[in-house]
């Protein structure tokens, strides 16, 4: 080997071996109301910030009125004969003058374009809750598919090891020769599944740990992220349908939406302000030697609104009221499916949970102990033995799948509704 591969080889061995001695970094438990704090403050909702700040800069914007004009002039110059002689400013004949002028909004202009800026400040403050409160849902899911992937993790490690053991010992009977080489190869193959489905439940928690990290960046690293065990409490049964009309209005998203078509209607009330004609009042002081050196100037100056009223202003206006009652009633629908729907899943979710928690996990538990027990007491086929594990594990991951989908209902419902979220189960 020439030394020009041995660099080349070293070159790409050297990271290897570096990340070998590297420690790998401690996982770092978080838990639920850490979670659900960092993604109230996380970049979306500081996007929704910005914005909200823009509309309350727009506020400022839209409360002032007309700034007054200055103006200053020089008339009456006679490039024919000339304006005489001496000083220019005080002798000769120019026409000088120095006028303000100041334009009179009639009809509220100003109050009705402030108040569609605050109205408009108010649904974008709205929506900013709204935003906070979809990063909390989505912090809330990602925290339970993290806390269900680690469980499984566990579940799975457990299940590998006893097939892997079970392998180990038919290999032994093999060689003593009281099991036949085709059961052997079974618990071979039911080892190296147990293995391959180790390699699939870490690769979930990895995954859930990036999206937990990425709403939060609770951690330096997605890889030592941790959910700690904060399931809620079995079982747990939703508020009375009774006050669900009040939960809607006071959802963030129907309250942007009812901002909204209040900015619309004070927009449209604005464009109809448009009709009575705004005044602009001047007064200008001129200075001309020869006839007098203090003359005044008072003007009034306004638009003749002869054959326009506005009405493309006013139709659009009132276009984009009428599509912001569309919105908010489509928001207020929705908000109301979305809370019936968020009540039956977890009614349901409550039930099965608590199912799995109280009987069929502990009966298949059960069922798998008593199959160890009677097989290595030669007393139940390895076949029965088989189906036992196969059954035992099925039913562990489908008890953690339900104990998240009413963990995930449950919690969305208490955010949505504003209720505390649910403290973890002992």
């Amino acid at each position: 080997m020439s030394i020009r591969q041995l660099l080349l080889l070293g070159s790409l061995l050297l990271p290897v071996a570096l990340q070998a001695q590297t420690p790998a970094a401690a996982p770092l438990p978080v838990s639920l109301q850490q979670a659900l704090q960092a993604a109230q403050d996380n970049l979306d909702v500081a996007l929704a910030r910005r914005t909200l700040a823009g509309a309350q800069a727009d506020i400022a914007s839209a409360d002032r009125s007309p700034f007054p004009v200055l103006s200053a002039s020089v008339n009456q110059i006679d490039l024919q004969n000339g304006n005489g002689s001496g000083n220019a400013w005080t002798e000769q004949r120019y026409d000088k003058s120095v006028g303000l002028d100041w334009t009179w909004e009639r009809g509220n202009k100003r109050e009705l374009r402030t108040l569609t800026a605050q109205r408009a400040a108010d649904a974008s403050r709205a929506e900013l809750d709204e935003t906070g409160m979809q990063q909390r849902l989505a912090a809330l899911s990602g925290f339970y598919d993290l806390l269900a992937a680690q469980e499984r993790v566990a579940e799975v490690t457990q299940i590998e090891r006893n097939a892997a053991e079970l392998a180990r010992i038919a290999a032994r009977r093999l060689q003593a020769g009281d099991l036949s080489a085709q059961e052997t190869a079974r618990t071979e193959i039911e080892a190296q599944r147990a293995s391959a489905d180790l390699r699939l439940a870490e690769l979930e928690q990895q995954r859930a740990a990036l999206v937990l990290w990425q709403l939060t960046a609770l951690a330096p690293a997605p890889e030592q992220l941790q959910a700690r065990a904060d399931w809620p409490a079995l079982p747990a049964a939703p508020a009375a349908a009774a006050v669900l009309e009040d939960l809607v209005e006071a959802r963030a998203d129907v309250r942007a939406a009812l901002a909204r078509v209040q900015a619309a209607q004070a927009a449209l009330d604005g464009s109809s302000a448009q009709k009575k004609s705004d005044i602009t009042w001047g007064v200008s002081y001129n200075h001309y030697p020869g006839t007098s050196t203090a003359l005044m100037a008072l003007r009034m100056q306004m638009p003749l609104q002869w054959g326009y009223g506005y009405e493309g202003e006013i139709g659009r206006a009132s276009a984009q009221l009428a599509l912001a009652e569309s919105a908010l009633e489509k928001t207020r629908r929705l908000a109301r499916l979305e809370l019936q729907r968020l009540q039956h899943e977890l009614q349901s979710a409550a039930v099965r949970a608590s199912a799995y928690d109280t009987e069929i996990l502990p009966r298949a538990r059960r069922v798998a102990e008593g199959a160890e027990l009677a097989y290595r007491k030669g007393a139940l086929s390895l076949t029965d033995l088989l189906d036992a594990r196969r059954t035992l594990r099925a039913t562990v991951l489908d008890a953690v799948a339900a104990r998240s989908e009413h963990a995930k209902a449950l919690g969305a419902w208490q955010l949505r509704s504003g209720l505390p979220v649910a403290a973890a189960s002992p």
